[in-house]
């Protein structure tokens, strides 16, 4: 039976995967900053009939110890780690750069960046030994270079998770290394993620403008993670990766956008 640690997957879309892992019969370790809604989420796995089994951490992604606790116990328990999706992140308050404090740009590239390299470092190092697995970066805005004002901190903090997912693929591949490195392309997700800055922290108040692009291109992250674990787990390439909201659709989307009217803001 086969084990999936998604880190950050007691709510939104890490839940959601999680979820959906589950009722495919997989181990499923669900790894979360807030102890409640950690809880929250066990209760709600275990009212699903299933095969696989639960392992839960109270986890602070920025902290390499804890993230090393996840593995170890993880590998004790099913014999291994096939798969890990490194999705724990959070959004910026919608300002510029200039009026930013750097105790906020300090936390987003702690959590966005340093805990996606430091965890990938420490559970490729596992399955190096077990001579298999595969790990999974989840992309986002900035990844393709795009800028939008208030969004330039977490924008670059996703262009770097890229660069770094880009640049493992390139060692993993120079050094024969045999493990599967993949990005997932979610889109636009309408989850609290959007209306708060640092994980449960302040409100970000959308314009319209915003808003209105969001009810046009976003979806819920059941929606968005029901394809996304599909191609996970019938996955055959080496260095994957998934993209929901692909060009067309999201052309076909704004095309359509007059009679398929949405408001998540409601």
């Amino acid at each position: 039976m086969k084990t999936v640690v998604i880190t950050g997957s007691a709510r939104g879309f890490g839940y959601a995967m999680i979820e959906l892992f589950y009722k495919n019969n997989f181990n499923v370790v669900v790894t979360d900053i807030n102890e409640n809604e950690l809880d929250k989420a066990v209760n709600k796995l275990a009212m699903i009939e299933s095969g696989g089994e639960i392992l839960s951490f109270n986890v602070d992604v920025t902290k390499s110890s804890d993230i090393d606790v996840v593995i170890q116990e993880t590998v004790l328990e099913f014999g291994g780690i096939d798969i890990w999706i490194n999705n724990a992140g959070v959004n910026q308050p919608n300002k510029p750069i200039w009026e930013l404090d750097e105790e906020v740009i300090n936390r987003l590239i702690d959590i966005d960046i340093k805990a996606v390299v430091n965890s990938t470092r420490l559970v490729i190092n596992q399955m190096n030994k077990q001579g298999y697995g595969a790990i999974y970066n989840v992309e986002g805005h900035g990844s393709n270079d795009a800028t939008i004002t208030g969004l330039s901190i977490y924008g670059m903090s996703k262009r770097a998770v890229t660069y770094f997912t880009d640049a493992l693929i390139h060692e993993t591949k120079e050094k024969n290394i045999n493990i599967t490195i993949g990005k997932i392309t979610p889109g636009i997700m309408i989850t609290n993620f959007i209306s708060t800055s640092l994980g449960d922290g302040k409100k970000i108040i959308l314009d319209d403008k915003t808003k209105k692009i969001y009810n046009i291109l976003g979806d819920y992250p059941e929606t968005i993670a029901k394809f996304m674990v599909s191609k996970i787990i019938k996955n055959k390439k080496k260095y994957p990766k998934f993209v929901f909201l692909s060009n067309r659709r999201a052309a076909w989307r704004f095309m359509t956008s007059g009679f398929n009217k949405k408001n998540y803001f409601e």
